[in-house]
């Protein structure tokens, strides 16, 4: 009764096509919005998500609007590939359209724990011969259990919104029937009613094949490599003796293979057989093997061969890589982009910061397997698989992007890359999407602390638990090599390496309220929840115990006395005579428009006045808020909050109207700065130091000019013939050293020293 995935046959609509199968759609990357065709495995008894599958894979889809679909509507859905806690799903799923009731229905796809994984996530399943480590009852509301097989444990995941909660936990032997979902590093089924879970009755006969101890499903692939013989396991789960009645072999190089299959498994026993393999020349050796048998639903046994020929690698792609990359998406943090498939396997995307003028150098070697982050050359790894997109982790602002496409064949250890010249593209990220967002805001009124707090409040409020969903996962996340991940502590400047999932526990790190949660007034705001606890602008990922814990609710200022503890960049000491936490540089205009952000979002609701605690001086914040301008990192991240929460920082956007807020007891302040102060206070460039690009801008104003003088004031580079928001000036052909540039705006000059690398 275990079925091939591949066997699912879905319900045809003849007047329409979908090029994307859900096995194509789970390769694509995260952010992409993408249209699949599936039917629905369960209804409204797990809430408003929806699995669904088609012939190739599952998938989940999450929205409000789906609960008016039934278990076993044939839909068309369109959404936004999006990771929740490991799970991949369609979220939101903006729109669907029902087929209605779907002629043949999927059936559980019935396989042993151990294949219960990535690749089978979002399908129905079925484990059979478990028993439940828990006896009792089911705990009311949502629970977790676990069932064993006798060598292996595995989750289920009990919904208080199913008939199960509550009911009596069975004893002995069961079958369960669910959706494999996951959250975070564990995968986890999901019964539907009580329905799906039910006494286990032994059948007569039922196949199951291991090769090097693990179990291969009927339609899988199996690599042979260049094993001369392979022992195949078959087992019999039944009660009476299955029949292996032989072997065929068929597909391009079936020659190169041999099996003898005749054998008698008796009940729940096995018996092992040989698979033979001798190349008869190079390259990609491909066959398929299908073992005759008497039981009733898996005859015959389908295993794809994978071979290698005696040039121990794959067969070299014969076609060359697509000729465009085409970005569908691009903004201040994330890129988004599709390149032809050529017929190759997989494909390996390199990417690197910078343009086109210093290209990708290197090439994947053959036989060699790479991992997401690994470094080529001068570029690293964003992906490697069998999807056609592109989309890397943690994109910046106002920053170039070069990319290279490899197509290649091969399982690991064979790869065979196309080492011609590959695709190649340049991609820029766009700066502050500011647009007309402040219309009507005016710093000069004496209303302008209320106006701009009406302004970005209320927002969409996203709960404190959902920000390793929206902000870890889908953005703070970084690449490092070997496929792993790390997390930066914006406090200490830690980068803390980990294998995915991301999990605050195993990592060791917290959400910190830089405005402390507190100094709130409405403090404690966290049970239940209030918006100003968990509101997105306010949290930073930091070491638990290295910096959120140190820093505590203690002022943020310069420490002029002595250190009484230091975790690289963080520390904790002494200015005059009371004790503050000194972050980082790089954090430290971040931390001040955090908390200018909350004390004007804030101030004023419930009758509550978000002035910052006695102990915490609005000049020592002020002063590492024109400092420290916001980098690409900060606008990125801005950007990336705003579409979540639907409002903006202001400090992040225009550094000038801090100069018009006493923070001390939030009143408005006329600020009378002159011109040319002003002008500097909002001049910022970066990076610093530069090598490829520089970028340089006065918030809210338009260049147009500048001027590059070397540090003997010899002028080498100026154009006066411009009119840009953001300056951004190739400097690759400058030589090291430190320079000054001048730009001019409609309301005069400024200037700043920056450093070439």
């Amino acid at each position: 009764m275990k079925k091939s995935l591949l066997s699912l046959v879905m319900l045809a609509l003849g007047h329409q096509t979908f090029a994307q199968t859900i096995a194509q759609v789970r390769n694509l990357g995260i952010g992409q919005t993408v249209t699949v065709t599936g039917v629905v495995t369960n209804g409204s008894e797990l809430g408003p998500i929806r699995y669904i599958q088609d012939g190739t894979a599952g998938i989940a889809c999450y929205g409000s609007n789906l609960n008016t679909v039934q278990k076993g509507d044939s839909i068309t859905a369109t959404g936004v590939l999006f990771e929740f806690s490991g799970l991949l799903e369609l979220s939101p799923t903006n729109t669907f359209t029902n087929h209605g009731q779907a002629v043949i229905q999927p059936s559980p796809l019935v396989i042993p724990i151990p294949n219960a994984g990535e690749n089978l996530e979002g399908q129905l399943i079925r484990l059979d011969n478990v028993n439940f480590v828990q006896t009792g009852n089911f705990a009311s509301g949502n629970s977790t259990v676990q069932v064993f097989d006798g060598s292996n444990t595995f989750d289920v995941r009990i919904n208080g919104t199913t008939n199960i909660d509550g009911t009596a936990i069975p004893t002995g032997p069961i079958s369960i029937i669910g959706l494999l979902g996951q959250f975070n590093a564990n995968y986890q089924l999901i019964p539907r009613s009580t329905q799906d879970i039910f006494t286990y009755v032994a059948p007569a006969r039922e196949i199951n094949i291991k090769i090097d101890g693990n179990d291969v499903l009927t339609g899988d692939t199996y690599v042979v490599g260049t094993a001369s013989t392979t022992t195949i396991t078959i087992e019999n789960y039944g009660v009476q003796n299955l029949t292996v009645s032989g072997a065929t072999l068929s597909g391009a190089n079936a020659a190169d293979f041999s099996c003898n299959a005749n054998v008698i498994v008796g009940g729940t026993s096995s018996q092992n057989i040989t698979l033979n393999f001798t190349p008869g020349g190079t390259g990609s050796r491909l066959a398929t093997l299908a073992i005759a048998n008497d039981d009733d639903d898996e005859n015959p046994y389908i295993i794809n061969l994978y071979g290698i020929g005696i040039n121990n690698l794959a067969t070299e792609p014969v076609n060359p890589e697509s000729n465009s990359i085409n970005f569908s998406v691009t903004t201040p943090y994330k890129i988004v982009g599709e390149f032809t498939p050529t017929g190759a396997e997989k494909y390996l995307v390199l990417w690197k910061e910078g343009d086109a003028s210093t290209p990708i150098q290197g090439y994947p070697l053959d036989g060699t397997t790479y991992k997401r982050g690994d470094v080529i050359g001068n570029a690293k790894v964003a992906y490697v698989g069998p999807g056609t997109s592109i989309s890397p982790r943690h994109v910046v602002a106002n920053t170039s992007y070069v990319f290279a496409v490899f197509a290649f064949n091969g399982p690991d250890g064979f790869q065979n890359y196309d080492q011609t010249i590959p695709a190649t593209a340049q991609w820029e990220t766009p700066g502050s999407q500011i647009g007309t967002y402040y219309n009507g805001i005016n710093s000069g009124s004496s209303t302008f602390l209320s106006d701009l707090s009406a302004l970005i409040n209320p927002h969409t409020s996203i709960t404190y638990y959902n920000y390793l969903t929206t902000m870890m996962n889908q953005y703070e996340v970084r690449d490092t090599t070997n496929g792993q991940s790390y997390v930066e502590c914006v406090y200490s400047g830690e980068r803390k390496v980990f294998n995915d999932p991301f999990s605050w526990s195993a990592v060791g790190y917290s959400r910190e309220h830089t405005y402390s949660h507190s100094w709130m007034p409405t403090f404690p705001c966290d049970s239940p929840e209030k918006p100003e606890y968990n509101d997105q602008h306010n949290l930073w990922p930091t070491n638990l115990q290295q910096a959120n814990t140190p820093r505590s609710n203690l002022p943020l200022m310069d420490i002029d006395g002595n250190v009484v503890f230091t975790y690289l960049g963080g520390r904790v000491g002494y200015s005059g005579n009371q004790l503050v936490y000194e972050p980082r540089p790089e954090q430290k205009g971040n931390a001040a428009r955090s908390i200018f952000y909350m004390a004007t979002c804030y101030n004023g609701q419930s009758g509550n006045t978000w002035e910052l605690p006695a102990n915490q001086s609005q000049e020592s914040l002020k002063t590492w808020h024109f400092a420290d301008a916001p980098d690409n990192y900060e606008i990125a991240r801005h950007e990336y909050v705003a579409t979540l929460q639907g409002n903006r920082n202001p400090f992040i956007d225009s550094a000038y109207f801090a100069c018009h807020i006493n923070f001390s007891n939030m009143s408005y302040l006329f600020c009378d700065m002159g011109l040319t102060e002003k002008l500097d206070q909002n001049f910022s460039v970066f990076p610093v130091p530069a090598s490829q690009t520089l970028y340089a801008q006065v918030n809210g104003l338009e260049i147009t000019g500048y001027e590059i003088y070397d540090i003997q004031g010899r002028q080498v580079s100026s154009n006066n013939q411009i009119k840009v928001p953001v300056l951004a000036l190739p400097i690759s052909e400058f030589k090291p050293g430190v320079y000054f540039i001048s730009v001019t705006t409609p309301y005069g000059q400024t200037k700043r020293e920056f450093v070439i690398e």
